[in-house]
């Protein structure tokens, strides 16, 4: 008669061998893995946790050095950058002489301001006019919605290029006026995808209901879709809010009059060209007298120019990966 106990036939029954070497007072041996669990399922090994540590702090190091050299030299003098060979890595003594400098001049506080305004009312115009559109086609009873979605679908991979843009700007008498840095770019009909195929993915009959209940379209739109799409839309308004505060093409071709230059135009003389705005505080100084020059006064417009994005960015980071991946795959 078979046996079922650990015995079989008179023999001995064989143990595995994690439970032999754990009575022996020996390490249970790890056990192998699943051949129908994936890799990333399984608990690293000590090596790859230290290959990860490694890496990752490589990568924030590449990220910090640059960050950090900007910093420091526009805290430096200039004889200190003159002694580095340009850029500071090791700070000596400290100073916002380049910060007072260049603010005291009026020039980049105007283009600060300049820049601010540019931002916020073109993100709120891009942002209003995206969801609507969005809105729109995500409809499917909407009225052409699909050649209206072929045309912005057209629009991405094909451009006017920029004399036609020039000469559309020019007839709309928009040359040297703040909106010829807004309206150009207002749509982008990659957000205007994100925000339709989110729209998409949100529950019909949840939409039906509210429309058993008497609501119309605007009401839809703005008590039940907008408030289930803060995700998305915090995250088209920071590719809004970037693109707008980053550029400077279209200032450098509709805006002559100076004293209405962005921020990242006033950059771009300053650290590419080298040119010094009259007013801007930075032209005829006395370096004997405890002025700075050369690149401190660069990396300081610059760190001026980067410390928004950064204070704003902590706000929306939470929502950017959902916002993205929900946005952009429906599910």
């Amino acid at each position: 008669m078979t046996g079922t106990g650990p015995e079989i036939s008179g023999q001995a029954a064989v143990l595995p061998r994690d439970v032999v070497d754990d009575a022996r007072g020996r390490r249970p041996r790890r056990p192998r893995r699943n051949k129908y669990r994936a890799v990333w399922e399984e608990r690293p090994s000590l090596a790859g946790q230290t290959t990860k540590v490694v890496v990752l702090t490589l990568v924030v190091l590449a990220v910090l050095f640059p960050l950090w050299t900007v910093v420091v030299t526009s805290l430096s003098t200039t004889q200190e950058s003159i002694d580095a060979g340009g850029l500071v890595v090791v700070p000596g003594d400290l100073t916002l002489r380049a910060y007072t400098q260049i603010l005291s001049g009026g020039v980049v506080t105007r283009a600060a301001l300049v820049s601010v305004g540019v931002t916020a009312v073109g993100t709120v115009i891009s942002v209003v006019v995206s969801v609507l559109a969005a809105y729109g086609l995500s409809r499917p009873g909407s009225f052409a919605h699909r050649p209206i979605l072929f045309v912005f679908l057209v629009t991405m991979f094909f451009g006017a290029g920029m004399i036609p843009t020039y000469l559309l700007v020019s007839s709309l008498d928009l040359i040297d006026t703040y909106w010829a840095l807004i309206l150009p770019g207002a749509v982008s009909a990659f957000n205007v995808l994100i925000l339709r195929n989110f729209f998409m993915g949100i529950d019909n009959a949840i939409l039906d209901a509210a429309r058993m209940d008497g609501a119309g379209d605007w009401r839809i739109l703005l008590r039940i879709v907008l408030p289930m799409s803060k995700a998305v839309v915090a995250v088209v308004a920071l590719f809004y809010g970037v693109g707008y505060w980053n550029a400077f093409f279209n200032a450098m071709l509709y805006i002559n009059d100076n004293t209405k230059w962005p921020l990242q135009l006033v950059l771009r003389s300053y650290v590419l060209q080298g040119v010094t705005l009259p007013g801007s505080g930075t032209g005829q100084v006395d370096v004997g007298a405890g002025a700075v020059t050369g690149m401190p006064v660069k990396m300081a417009v610059m760190v001026l120019a980067v410390i928004p994005i950064l204070v704003v960015y902590p706000f929306v980071q939470r929502h950017f990966t959902k916002g993205v991946i929900f946005g952009a795959v429906k599910g």
